[in-house]
């Protein structure tokens, strides 16, 4: 076999054969294959597509360029992926619900993309806690504790990590089976039991409609379901960011609202909904709503808590975070609110232009080599179909400078639209499309 034939088929808008994407997926790891002749791979799928065997055979290719992971534990494995929104935190909450629920969750997450934060940027913001761990340890842990949420390391799907950083720069990005293959491959690597994807939708979210949500949530549990995961998933909103506030130590700081003090939150809804149908697919429960149930008691009653203290101190963080959260978490130097200019309702929120805001101010990365602040971000974001006086806060700004601040009222300005007369709020949860 040789890249240029396999290349020759895509252009013909045909598939290539299961062998022959194995081939290329093991020389995009070992780098046999070049980076224009990943590029070319990368345009002619992007332009022909796939097909969903031709799907499921390129993800299981990239999930075996790498290292497989296995577990040996007294329960079912499962794990969860989102597809990324702002204010999404429901990884801190779900993973130690789930434990608490007799699951085991080796939760192998990712960094801040663009202008959604990352679930291993969130947990840095605890003082002293690592999500460098090796494949030995992170074994341990998990056996401890039941849960850990961590990085891939480079032997994880290493063709995916080569053949997204070719579509980065040559606008295959936008590709429904290179999506679907990245996202899985790296999932499956973690060989888990049950697998439920929470796809997002919505202003903050990368799937702006219901419409290409759902065709990505089918690809992706079609394709899943194939490669012998048993997989659903989850439609939820991201009209709105889903925590009230964007930015790490403050996203920690609403995770550790919803687990010490019993917020019914529409992030505790959505960890509830997620959790359910996972527990239902995994054979821990009858049925999905009695698993949502199930999660949202350990939630309620302080035992996900306990058991998110116990992973955090696994991973290098203070002992007693669960007790005193918030004199760990960094706090900004500049916290200013920024005002109403009107009386209204709001109306609508442009999630994405408030996540790009938060990178402005250091919440993020504008290249891969950036150093992110922890403490900086938003607090206190109005949800829609609220009412406003003109002169309350429609958020709080917390800034590293004062002209940092200011920029980002602006943005926050221009992202929140306001209304004489209210709006419906959006239900969390749009649909469940099942394995």
């Amino acid at each position: 076999m040789d890249a240029r034939s396999i290349i020759a088929t895509l252009r013909r808008r045909e598939v290539p054969s299961s062998a022959e994407l194995h081939w290329f997926a093991q020389g995009l790891a070992d780098r046999s294959v070049s980076d224009a002749q990943a590029g070319a791979f990368a345009m002619a799928v992007c332009m022909g597509g796939l097909g969903p065997q031709g799907r499921a055979d390129l993800t299981i290719a990239m999930r075996d360029s790498g290292d497989v992971l296995g577990w040996d534990v007294d329960g079912p494995v499962i794990d969860k992926h989102s597809t990324g929104g702002v204010g999404d935190c429901v990884s801190l909450v779900l993973a130690p619900a789930l434990a608490e629920c007799g699951a085991y969750v080796p939760m192998i997450s990712g960094r801040g993309l663009g202008h959604t934060g990352g679930t291993l940027d969130k947990l840095e913001a605890i003082p002293g806690v690592t999500t460098h761990i090796g494949q030995g340890r992170l074994a341990q842990i998990l056996k401890d504790t039941g849960s850990a949420i961590v990085g891939a390391t480079s032997q994880i799907a290493p063709a995916d990590k080569r053949l997204y950083a070719v579509r980065d720069v040559t606008a295959t990005v936008d590709s429904l089976d290179l999506i679907t293959a990245s996202i899985l491959s790296k999932k499956l690597a973690a060989s888990p039991d049950a697998l439920v994807l929470d796809v997002k939708v919505g202003s903050g979210a990368f799937m702006k409609t219901l419409d290409d949500a759902r065709k990505l949530a089918q690809a992706l549990t079609e394709t899943a379901n194939t490669a012998g995961c048993r997989t659903s998933a989850v439609i939820t909103d991201m009209s709105q960011p889903l925590a009230p506030a964007l930015g790490n130590a403050l996203e920690v700081a609403e995770v550790m609202k919803v687990l010490t003090g019993g917020h019914e939150a529409p992030l505790a809804d959505i960890a509830a909904e997620l959790g359910g149908v996972l527990m239902a697919d995994a054979g821990l429960c009858a049925t999905a709503d009695e698993g949502r149930t199930r999660i949202a008691q350990v939630i309620r009653d302080g035992r996900a808590a306990e058991r998110f203290g116990r992973m955090m101190a696994a991973v290098g963080g203070p002992v007693h975070f669960v007790d005193s959260w918030a004199r760990f978490l960094p706090e900004a130097n500049v916290i200013q609110e920024v005002p109403a200019p009107q009386d209204g309702y709001i109306s609508a929120i442009d999630g994405e232009a408030l996540g790009l805001a938060v990178v402005a101010l250091g919440g993020g990365r504008q290249i891969e080599s950036d150093e992110i602040d922890p403490a900086v971000g938003l607090s206190g974001i109005l949800r829609l179909g609220e009412k406003v006086s003109k002169g309350a806060p429609l958020a709080v700004i917390h800034a590293g400078r004062e002209e940092a601040a200011q920029q980002a009222a602006a943005a926050v300005l221009g992202a929140v639209t306001l209304s004489e007369r209210p709006v419906t709020q959006p239900p969390h949860i749009h649909e469940r499309i099942g394995a």
